[in-house]
């Protein structure tokens, strides 16, 4: 059996990750046992809820045993298999680890896939894998939209809210984005459709509030909540009856105690609603909203854009790259 490289967790990160919490280790790939097959990774997801697997106490999945690589989504090749619906030569993809070599199970949570569905296969880690369907289900299920509304969405030049603001549009409501720095504001407009854009750098709480209610003088019906923190509470402040948020992510958050909304008061004199959202709710759906996220890519109504690093070396610096808003699109890391 081929060596093993493999992205350990040696301690839990005491807010923001550091170098000395991973390491790279070569170790023999484990025999097949039966029911078992090898699969070569050759892409994997970096997404900020893996920051969230790494704290000792969990949340929707258990954490990562310390000395266990870091869990991830991956889409890579059978290599050898005793398994049975699994032959060598076909791509997969499941939750696996960061390392070249991961062990499936039949019955687990890697399926085979088709690459000549896609234009690319990694687009199963972006616009048909967990993040398209986050965007399609969270917006569309969770947050309800109706034509003619605002939609205000945070961390807006990432993998998720970008599709969400783009997914806005499509269902005739009025697209407000919130990222970070000219650039990616500049993104939003000219390349998502949104209909305006919001730097938040360098604004504190009541300058963002006064910001949003700028580009949104009408009110905010919907806000897809990516970021939490200052960002969340300025929305909030600018809620109209009866709205709605969806709440899918806190990155501002996950790095450090959280914060916690201040102006939830603001959802009792709006009667505004707040729900969470949890992809993995949605996964017998998939089917249909890759479908329909498919039907619109093709017509040209839905960009999804993919930052792929290489190299599994540079794994702790690409998976950093997500709290520095360093990434142009969803976060992808080349094994293979």
């Amino acid at each position: 059996m081929p060596d093993n490289r493999r992205f350990l967790l040696l301690r839990r990160p005491d807010g923001e990750p550091v170098r000395e919490d991973f390491e790279l280790v070569t170790e023999p790939t484990p025999e097949l046992g039966e029911g078992q097959f090898l699969i070569r990774n050759h892409y994997a997801s970096l997404d900020p809820a893996m920051r969230g697997w790494m704290d000792p106490g969990g949340n929707y999945m258990p954490p990562i045993p310390l000395g266990d690589p870091v869990r991830a989504s991956t889409i890579g090749m059978v290599e050898e298999s005793r398994a049975e619906g699994f032959e060598k030569g076909q791509w997969v993809m499941g939750l696996n680890a960061l390392e070249d070599y991961s062990i499936g199970v039949a019955g687990g949570f890697t399926q085979p896939i088709d690459p000549s569905a896609v234009p690319s296969v990694t687009n199963y880690l972006s616009i048909f894998g967990a993040v398209g369907m986050t965007a399609y289900f969270g917006f569309l299920e969770v947050c309800e939209p109706k034509e003619g509304e605002t939609v205000l969405v945070s961390g807006a030049a990432g993998a998720v809210g970008s599709l969400v603001g783009q997914l806005a549009k499509i269902h005739g409501c009025r697209a407000v984005g919130i990222a970070g720095g000219p650039d990616k504001c500049a993104k939003l407009t000219e390349k998502y459709g949104f209909d305006a854009a919001i730097d938040y750098k360098g604004k504190d709480e009541a300058a963002l509030t006064k910001a949003i209610a700028e580009a949104a003088p009408d009110g905010v019906d919907v806000i897809f909540e990516n970021v939490g923190g200052e960002i969340l509470d300025a929305g909030l402040m600018n809620l109209n009856l009866y709205a709605r948020v969806g709440l899918c992510g806190l990155i501002s958050e996950y790095n450090s105690k959280p914060r916690g909304a201040r102006n939830l008061w603001r959802l009792i004199v709006n009667r505004a609603s707040i729900r969470g959202l949890l992809v993995a709710d949605y996964v017998e759906r998939f089917g249909e909203g890759a479908a329909k996220m498919g039907e619109w890519a093709a017509a040209g109504r839905l960009y999804s854009e993919e930052h792929i690093d290489e190299g599994l070396e540079n794994a702790f610096d690409s998976f950093m790259r997500l709290f520095a808003g360093s990434n142009q699109g969803k976060m992808i890391l080349k094994i293979a």
